[in-house]
This record gives C-alpha cells, structure tokens and sequence, in this order.
C-alpha cells in the first residue's frame, strides 16, 4: 500500500508523485528546452505571474512541487480580496487563477521540484530534483513560504491524526460537535477559527500574547467576538500531547507563570507562521537572515551593488541579486504576506521581466 487503481483500471503500487500526477492528466515533463519565463511555485503569486506573462506573449512555463495554489489554496475564506465582497475560499479562487493561466498558455508542470539555479550566460538554468534542466530567459521565484512546526515531540506522532498545520476545509466537517484548539493570531488563524466554528462545539484559539489585535485584521477580530463558541485563550502555547493513533489529550501551558493544565481534544490545527523554502539558493542569490529572497533598493547597501553584480543599474524593484531572476509574493524579503500583495508581485514582476528582456 498504497495501491491506486486508475479509470482505466491500471494498478499503480505505492507511486511516486510523478507517476501519480501523470496518471491523472496533469503534465510534469516540459514540452520544451527554452523558455521566455520559468515561474517556480503555483501559489497566488506565481500564478499572478503566469498569467500577465503567458497573457503578454510570453513563453511561460510554471512549476509546482505539488498542488497550484499554495497556502491560500488551502484557507477555508477569503474576505478581504478585491472583487469577492461575499468572500471566496483559497481553493476556489486559486483554482480559477489556475484555469486563467492555462486559458493564455501557461505550461503547468506539477509534482516537480526544482533544486537548483544557474545563470548560463544570458540564459537561466532551473535544475529538477530528477537530474534533468530547462533554461530560460527569465526566472520568478515564487515558491512561498511553509508552516513553521510546532517544537514539541509529543506531537509529531499526530501529524494527520488530530493534529494538522495549515488546513481546515477538509477536517472541518469531522470536527462537529467536537472541543477543537487553533494556535496562531494572524489572519490565516482567524479565518480558520470563524469557519471551524460553523462545525465544531467550541473552538479554543490560543495565542501567545495579551491580544489579537497586533497581529490580525480588525474584521477577522470583530468576527470572532461575535461568535460565542470561539473562545480566545492569550499568554497560552501548547506543551505536549497524548493519544493511542490519534491525539486524545493536550498539555497547555502559561507562557508567564509556566503553569500547565490537561485538556481533552482530538483536534489541534496550527497557523503558526512560515518560513521560506530557499535552501536550494544558497550561493545564488542573496537571501536575509531568515532565508527570505532579497531584491531590488534592498540589495544596494551604502550605494554598493551586490557583489559580482554585472550590469551598469541597480537591480529592478522585484529583482535579486542575479539579473534577470525577480522574486514575487511571501518568497520576497519585506513582503506583505497578503494573497492580494502576492497577486500584485507577480503583475509587477512581469512588468519588469519585459524591461528585463528589452534591455539585452
């Protein structure tokens, strides 16, 4: 196991993503060699890139490591995005964007994981994890951010069984009637705790702090203390936990005094912020100390370009420290972490992928 049974009755035995992702129509082999644009990630961003660039006449290739849609596919609402006055779920609007792209030509590529980047002359060469390469004029790094873990081994036995970072849609129904714990104060936790609340019998949102407002909008707060069922619990943090197979217990603690107490809980879901998946640019292109792609006025310290930068400009607004290779969305370094701001870095970043191109 697992054993995957296609339409067409082929047996597939424990598959790889790939071979899965193939069997069901998606495309993971690029139809070509070269490219006008690579867009690494299907996020909001990277899909708000594929879009312009593909609509631009752009010979645009996208790839994704699993799904399009990012950590926004996964967000049961979206209130605050322009044009949805009665709200959207992440997965409905990723997957219009994603429908959008194809619509102009984008070649989407799924289950494809990119490791590594080079510039080759005037070209940009983005390497797969299978060993093979496809080069390109331009490259946007769009690949995002993914949910920080929490530091606590009791609970890494309950990944999926009770405990689950970053999703509630398909949970969510599970949880009627039942006493369900949120961890996090931004947005993405808000919005988790109003829709899990539609099912469970209590939902217990824990921060660490005094209050919500320094961290999630005021809509998603005066939501929240409108629902009696959505209790908020400030200056606590999850300690431990405890089941047989499933999580059946949870050890809170008081971030001030240090006093625990013991909760009985099946569902603990965690928006504990993120950190970027930059490992694979390590000598590439200059990233902060968190890991996040830095670009553009950032790169130019005390009136310095970055090092080995060859061009006679500063790098463009988007751009990193390889020319010709921009970074959009949470990816970014100072982004906003808004899927509107996200959409808008993609827009932006082709702007500059033309002015890019026209100067060579």
């Amino acid at each position: 196991v697992p054993l995957v049974v296609t339409a067409d009755g082929t047996s597939l035995v424990a598959p790889a993503e790939g071979e899965l992702a193939a069997h069901v129509g998606l495309s993971t082999i690029p139809t070509a060699d070269f490219y006008d644009l690579v867009v690494v990630g299907g996020g909001p961003a990277g899909l708000g890139a594929a879009v312009y660039g593909a609509s631009e006449g752009l010979r645009t290739v996208l790839v994704e490591r699993e799904a399009t849609g990012g950590q926004a596919g996964q967000s049961s609402r979206i209130e605050n995005y322009l044009g949805f006055p009665d709200g959207v779920s992440g997965a409905q609007l990723t997957d219009r964007a994603r429908r959008q792209a194809l619509k102009f030509g984008t070649e989407i590529l799924s289950a494809r994981e990119v490791v590594g980047l080079d510039a080759a002359g005037s070209g940009r060469v983005v390497r797969f994890g299978q060993g093979s390469a496809i080069t390109a004029h331009t490259v946007v790094l769009a690949t995002g951010v993914s949910y920080r873990r929490l530091a606590t081994s009791s609970l890494d036995e309950f990944t999926g069984a009770g405990v689950f970072y970053g999703s509630t849609v398909t949970e969510a129904i599970t949880c009627s009637g039942e006493e369900v714990y949120l961890v996090g104060g931004a947005n993405s936790a808000g919005q988790a705790a109003v829709y899990l609340s539609r099912y469970a019998r209590r939902v217990h949102l824990l921060i660490r702090g005094a209050e919500l407002s320094g961290s999630m909008s005021r809509y998603l707060i005066e939501q929240i203390g409108g629902i009696d069922h959505i209790v908020v619990h400030p200056w606590t943090e999850v300690a431990g936990g405890k089941g047989d197979g499933h999580l059946q217990q949870l050890t809170l603690r008081d971030v001030r005094s240090g006093a625990t107490d013991s909760v009985d809980s099946s569902w603990l879901f965690v928006f504990i912020g993120a950190e970027p998946r930059t490992e694979w640019l390590e000598g590439v292109v200059e990233r902060d100390a968190r890991g996040f792609v830095i670009t553009g006025p950032d790169l130019v310290a005390d009136g310095q370009r970055p090092a080995n930068w060859p061009l006679p400009r500063d790098p463009y607004h988007l751009e990193s420290s390889v020319p010709g290779v921009f970074a959009a969305g949470d990816v970014r370094a100072a982004s906003l972490k808004r899927v509107a701001s996200a959409v808008g870095d993609g827009a932006m970043a082709i702007s500059l992928v033309h002015r890019y191109l026209e100067s060579q």
